[in-house]
């Protein structure tokens, strides 16, 4: 009787937790769309790169996520418009990775405050 409240009590936890933190994997039709998507994104993919681009793109994924899933958008863009003649290359993707971070690139600047000090007259400046 006490393992099956046990039971009870840290199903009903562990479905709090999912939904707090919104795990995904409580709907399994959300799921399988995720999954289908990503098939898809993968063969596209697999039909547009060649076998290096595509190793560069993975490493890509694995450093830098959001601007792998750029280029991957802009690939798969690019393959529904038919404007990629033949597998891209890796220097073609290193071309796209260029455009890519030139359109997300962050501008810095650094503007200094100085402060202005009174000088006094008892100083002398050598």
């Amino acid at each position: 009787m006490a393992d099956e409240e046990l039971e009870a009590l840290r199903q009903q936890r562990l479905a709090e937790l999912q939904a707090k933190h919104g795990d995904p994997s409580g709907d399994p039709s959300q799921q399988e769309a995720k999954q289908r998507e990503a098939e898809i994104r993968n063969t596209i993919l697999a039909q547009v790169l060649d076998q290096a681009a595509r190793a560069r793109l993975s490493n890509l994924a694995l450093v830098k996520p959001d601007k792998a899933k750029a280029a991957e958008n802009y690939l798969i863009q690019m393959a529904g418009f038919g404007q990629l003649a033949g597998k891209v290359s890796e220097q073609g993707l290193i071309e796209i990775l260029e455009k890519v971070s030139q359109q997300t690139e962050k501008k810095t600047t650094v503007k200094f405050n100085r402060r202005k000090v009174l000088d006094s007259d008892e100083e002398d400046d050598y």
